[in-house]
């Protein structure tokens, strides 16, 4: 019988086989599995944590609480060690009987008594290496003060391009560009609610005041399905809930611009509120200097919190801010962001989290011109509801699905005379509308003990719905070519129509799948590679490098095609003792970019079709972050080596295109991008902080040659971003002294010096060309911003 069993029948061999499998396929399904969920918070302030790392040793898996401290994890039947940890708070070790379903919510103690900052975090867990995600930097509320800033002011957006895969368009310019993508391709969300402008006084500072975040998170690739409607990257935002054991105050005082920040109980372990301004005030002084100039800006961060009971949580939050620029008599300039958002967490079962979300955004832009006498405004707004499920589903497979529908108006322009005697007519540019509509499904699967799996699928559409005024052209094309110049023209409308506002005009639906797939090398090290399509409807009308607030919003519809964008990733990661590599390399192409044609006027343009081509564009690179993570000198090195073109071919074999139908230079593209930071703990009164920067010069186009015509000296230019301004570098410090106080002192107060540009570098901002009025010689004019800033901030908390 023994020589049968074990004859290698085929037929035999299969039958045992498939007993085999069902066998295992019964015990696994009929083995006992319970469910450990909860929420954790934080000791001192009942605020939820995200992103800490729930691990089951033994097991060798694990999960991590999501953006509002919920987690919940699937497990056989047993006794196990459970640890809990996550950067700035102490590691937590529990025992649990997990013979039946068990709700543990948990609180973690802080390590540290310094003031909180932004800093990026360091997984005590090493998630990073096992999770799927890849191309994502998070960023909290810590204990760790690294980075020196102009001026004093810890600002996120300054932060953020000190990661590899991230730069500005320069010093005082707004906005950031991911991965060769545009400004304008970021999604920027702060408690879910869209800001279309992240800057006050036009890149000097961001819009987010330290003291109120939670948490961020920056996703450059693997973008989770979740999220939608820009093509490069999201950045997402999360306020502080507000302490609902205690009342506390924090804050600073600059040479520039100081903030409060109020937040407590309401009612303890209820409900809690937040409230934190900020303000500049420079512009006080100036007329101590005989100059009647204004600039300066406010915001107000708000926060209410209601703990329902244990299943259910309301939170309502706002944020407002204005920025205001006068120059003396003539000028005024306001512009600003205003946002609402009323949440609901709801939790079905130990298995299942939901959020409802209702959210109003809106960014207002004005513009007073008094030596003119007109005032222009405009804007975009936009209504958004969206529900979203995070399903623990099984020990290996988490889902997250959902939907979303924004209703936006666009306001390009409505202009009024200021004075009755000004001869200025008033007249409105026509509004805008439209609506955009998401439903998207993620399955997180762990595979094996190696392998991990994150696949989604997005559909999104959208609808250009109708206007009071559409202009219609022959043959559908609002651009002309004029062979005879080489020139691109404005086509004029041969008739116009009226469209009621339930009507659509257009319309769009695009299915963009995600996948993300981490292979685990050994405990230490994995390797993961990520596609991503993505669809951008709202696109910026900009003739800049960074936005502005002079420009202005368009939604895709008859003759705006919408932006579609692939990118794939693949990276190595690991994690040393002390220190963790991360390297990644990137392919990505965009359909449907937009360029302009030559002399393409953008402010009051009721017909803006009538100067935009679609082009294309494509961007890959290198990105390398070397970090110390432990120990006294902590810090990184973020190095990027990537090519960012945009090309513009003619529409037909007589049409020359954009640059001869040529790639060019993207005007954001940086070959080289170096950030060295670090952070020195020499004591516990002294902290030492540094960072330096060197950036390839960005694109610009300049004049080759001229000619004479009719007494005017025309330019004649190279090859469009074919030159480079001179490189950008530079050297910032920064130490801060904690003076000794009593262990129950509840002041906390801390002195940061720091300088910017200690060795006073000219960097350029831009380059021009003139005639010297003396020597009427030509010559290159170098504009630059910043010299050497020496400044001081008293941060306290109480």
């Amino acid at each position: 019988m023994l020589k049968v069993f074990f004859n290698p029948n085929p037929k035999r061999l299969k039958k045992l086989l498939s007993l085999l499998f069902l066998f295992v396929s019964f015990t696994a399904f009929t083995q006992e599995k319970f469910t450990l969920s909860g929420t954790i918070s934080e000791e001192d302030t009942g605020e939820t944590l995200m992103g800490v790392n729930i691990v089951v040793p033994e097991l060798q898996t694990g999960t991590v609480t999501n953006q509002y401290g919920f987690y919940s994890i699937t497990l056989p039947k047993g006794v196990y060690e459970v640890i809990y940890s996550t950067l700035g708070f102490t590691t937590e070790r529990i025992n649990v009987d997990l013979s039946n379903n068990i709700k543990r919510d948990f609180t973690m103690k802080t390590d540290s008594q310094s003031l909180d900052e932004v800093v990026i975090e360091a997984n005590a867990e090493k998630l990073n290496i096992r999770s799927s995600q890849m191309s994502a930097n998070t960023l909290s509320s810590s204990t760790i003060k690294k980075i020196p800033v102009v001026l004093g002011e810890v600002d996120v957006i300054k932060a953020l391009t000190l990661l590899p895969g991230v730069t500005s368009a320069g010093e005082g310019a707004s906005g950031f560009n991911v991965r060769g993508g545009a400004a304008d391709q970021n999604l920027i969300l702060l408690d879910e609610a869209t800001l279309y402008n992240s800057s006050h006084l036009f890149g000097f500072f961001s819009v987010f005041n330290p003291d109120a975040i939670k948490d961020l998170t920056l996703y450059k690739g693997g973008i989770p399905a979740q999220y939608g409607g820009r093509i490069s990257s999201v950045l997402d935002i999360y306020q502080k809930d507000g302490n609902n054991l205690n009342y506390q105050a924090t804050g600073g005082i600059g040479l520039v611009a100081s903030r409060l920040l109020l937040e407590g109980p309401i009612k303890k372990d209820v409900a809690s509120f937040l409230v934190g301004g900020r303000s500049s005030y420079a512009h006080l002084f100036l007329p101590l200097f005989d100059n009647d100039n204004i600039a300066y800006f406010y915001d107000l961060n708000t926060k209410v919190s209601y703990n329902l009971n244990e299943n259910n949580r309301l939170f309502l939050s706002g944020y407002f801010g204005r920025d205001v620029f006068k120059i003396s008599e003539s000028f005024g300039n306001t512009f600003g962001n205003t946002t609402i958002n009323l949440r609901w967490n709801h939790l079905y079962s130990d298995r299942l989290f939901s959020n409802l979300s209702v959210i109003y955004s809106d960014y207002y832009f004005g513009l007073e011109l008094k030596f003119v006498e007109f005032k222009f405004d405009s804007g975009i707004r936009n209504f958004n509801l969206k529900y979203d499920f995070s399903h623990y589903l099984s020990e290996n497979i988490d889902l997250k699905y959902g939907l979303n529908s924004i209703y936006y108006k666009f306001n390009p322009g409505d202009v009024k005379p200021t004075t009755v005697t000004s001869g200025v007519n008033e007249f409105k540019l026509t509004d805008k509308y439209a609506w955009e509509n998401a439903v998207y499904g993620a399955a997180e699967i762990k595979v094996s003990d190696n392998i991990s799996v994150n696949a989604g699928l997005r559909l999104s559409t959208f609808s250009r719905l109708g206007q009071s005024e559409f202009f219609l052209y022959e043959n559908d094309n609002p651009v002309l070519y004029n062979e005879a110049l080489g020139i691109y023209e404005k086509a004029k409308p041969n008739d116009t129509i009226s469209f009621g506002r339930s009507e659509t005009i257009k319309s769009f639906a695009n299915l963009e799948p995600r996948l993300a797939v981490s292979f685990l090398l050994d405990d230490d090290s994995s390797i993961k590679a990520s596609y991503n399509r993505m669809t951008q409807y709202i696109h910026l009308i900009s003739n800049t490098t960074s936005p502005t607030p002079f420009d202005i919003y368009a939604p895709s519809g008859k003759y705006i095609e919408p932006q579609l964008a692939d990118q794939v990733a693949m990276g190595y990661f690991r994690n040393f003792e002390n220190y963790s590599l991360e390297v990644e390399t990137f392919y990505k192409t965009v359909q449907n970019r937009l360029d302009y044609i030559s002399g393409a006027d953008l402010i009051a343009n009721n017909a803006i079709e009538q100067i935009l081509l679609n082009g294309e564009a494509r961007a890959y690179g290198l990105e390398m972050l070397f970090r110390k993570n432990t120990g006294r000198f902590q810090g990184w090195l973020a190095y990027t080596l990537s090519k960012s073109e945009q090309r513009t071919p003619g529409r037909t074999a007589a049409e020359s295109g954009i640059n001869n139908g040529e790639w060019y230079n993207a005007a954001w593209d940086k070959t080289h991008d170096l950030s060295i930071t670090g952070s020195y703990d020499l004591s516990k009164k002294w902290t030492f902080g540094a960072n330096l920067i060197f950036q390839t010069g960005r694109p610009t186009t300049f004049p080759e040659g001229q000619y004479e015509y009719n007494g005017m000296v025309v330019p004649v230019y190279e090859a469009r971003n074919s030159s480079r301004i001179t490189p950008f570098h530079r050297l910032d410090i920064s130490a801060t002294l904690t003076p000794s106080r009593k262990t129950d002192e509840r002041w906390k107060g801390e002195w940061v010096f720091s300088i910017y540009n200690v060795y006073n570098q000219k960097n350029a901002a831009s380059i021009s060309f003139s005639e010297n009025t003396d020597t009427y010689q030509n010559e290159a004019v170098r504009l630059s911003i910043f010299g050497i800033i020496p400044s001081v901030t008293y941060n306290f908390k109480f």
